[in-house]
């Protein structure tokens, strides 16, 4: 069954059911229909001739796992980004049903012909990251014999923190903690993202996940920003990017929303429902910056 009909109704100006009168009036006329016949609002129900399946089948048993194989992506190259999980804590349901649907894409455009590369993107800068390295840092007192009492709000209470603590605490004794602030944070954030990844990396292998590549967000950060400033000035003088306001948010106006003149792409000139943001009201990047990057 198809719903073409129901789907090209507005499109075109006509009833459903009417369109799908037509359609089914067309298909009738090939070959390997056997029957086309409109059901409820415009729904389309196709009955294929045994001699259609019985090509098909003969041609799916001679090619085997290359049957539908094709050519149609000639080549062509095909960044496929998903997942990408925060490296704060283990994947969930959600997580997972975007790896699959993320991998099937990907092993579909292969399939077709295209050169497919598979990418994550290992969302390690922000403030969600300072947030894991805290976490962390009290999780390495607590193996140290530390009273850390109840996890403070705000930080990462899971008990995924507790086998870090105590690397890190094999590895470093107490050493961090007669260390500059800055500094023991700058090390125990590497340790707790790498310790994050190598996790979230299980977890893809168990679902038989594999990317071709990690990319780490902070690259774009370093260097004051260097290449998210040169793509946002590359869009620039391409006419991409503006100053101007953003309508407030539909319904009820949050505490932090501020009436200000952003930076902002120009996505809906290709299809999304509003332009972006790209620089913050307090001069640092948004995620779309980086992504943009």
């Amino acid at each position: 069954a198809t719903n073409a009909a129901m789907v090209l109704a507005k499109p075109t100006g006509q009833p459903p059911r009417a369109l799908a009168e037509r359609l089914a009036q067309a298909l009738r006329a090939d070959p390997d229909i056997a029957a086309a016949d409109v059901a409820g609002p415009g729904f389309v129900n196709l009955r294929l001739k045994d001699a259609f399946w019985q090509v098909h089948l003969t041609g799916l048993l001679g090619e085997g796992r290359n049957y539908g194989r094709s050519t149609v992506g000639g080549g062509k190259k095909a960044n496929v980004e998903y997942v990408s999980a925060n490296p704060t804590g283990p994947m969930h349901v959600g997580h997972c049903r975007g790896a699959v649907v993320g991998d099937a894409l990907a092993n579909l455009m292969a399939f077709a012909g295209y050169d497919v590369t598979k990418e994550y993107v290992i969302n390690d800068a922000g403030s969600q990251i300072d947030v894991l390295g805290r976490s962390a840092m009290l999780r390495y007192r607590e193996a140290l014999g530390d009273a850390i009492g109840e996890i403070p709000a705000g930080l990462y209470p899971g008990d995924y923190l507790v086998p870090v603590g105590q690397a890190l605490a094999s590895e470093f004794g107490r050493s961090l903690l007669l260390m500059p602030d800055e500094e023991a944070l700058a090390i125990v954030k590497d340790r707790t993202i790498d310790a994050m990844m190598a996790m979230i990396r299980d977890d893809l292998a168990l679902l038989n996940v594999h990317h071709d590549v990690f990319f780490s967000e902070r690259t774009l950060h370093a260097d004051h920003a260097r290449k998210i400033r040169s793509a946002i000035n590359d869009l620039t003088l391409k006419g991409h990017i503006y100053k101007g306001k953003l309508p407030p948010p539909k319904g009820e106006k949050p505490d932090d929303w501020e009436d200000r003149e952003q930076t902002l792409f120009r996505s809906t000139a290709v299809g999304d429902d509003m332009d972006r943001a790209l620089v913050k009201s307090d001069g640092t990047f948004t995620y779309f910056a980086a992504d943009v990057a």
